[in-house]
């Protein structure tokens, strides 16, 4: 478990140079682009990915932002195999935006019912 805090704890550090230079447009690029691979030995369960960034996040020395680590473990989970989804969505009223991560339609890193408050922008 150690192992995947470490890896988790990268993720933040890289998507958080994105997030604090304001370079949206690179950090969905990262993301689009990595690829499902084949799990790796050691391979990790979705639930246990999910746990490894929510350890990495209380570490981590800044509030960690939900686009920065939905990026993070959408990256994570696909190095490990899972077909993670990245989705970006917002909210009217108020005007709200917000970022989770799906496994084949299911919410990984949020509430379940976050799907129901916001309308989906985006899907990487």
């Amino acid at each position: 478990m150690f192992f995947l805090v470490l890896k988790a704890y990268a993720e933040l550090i890289r998507f958080g140079r994105y997030v604090a230079r304001h370079d949206f447009a690179t950090l969905r690029e990262q993301v689009r682009s990595s690829s499902t691979g084949i799990a790796t030995r050691p391979s990790f369960s979705c639930d246990e990915v999910c746990h490894g960034m929510d350890i990495a996040c209380t570490w981590y020395w800044r509030q960690v932002l939900c686009l920065q680590r939905s990026a993070a473990t959408t990256c994570l989970l696909r190095r490990y195999g899972s077909k993670a989804e990245m989705v970006i969505a917002s909210q009217r009223m108020p005007f709200q935006a917000h970022a989770w991560v799906e496994v084949e339609g299911k919410v990984v890193n949020d509430k379940p019912h976050v799907q129901d408050h916001y309308a989906v922008l985006d899907r990487c």
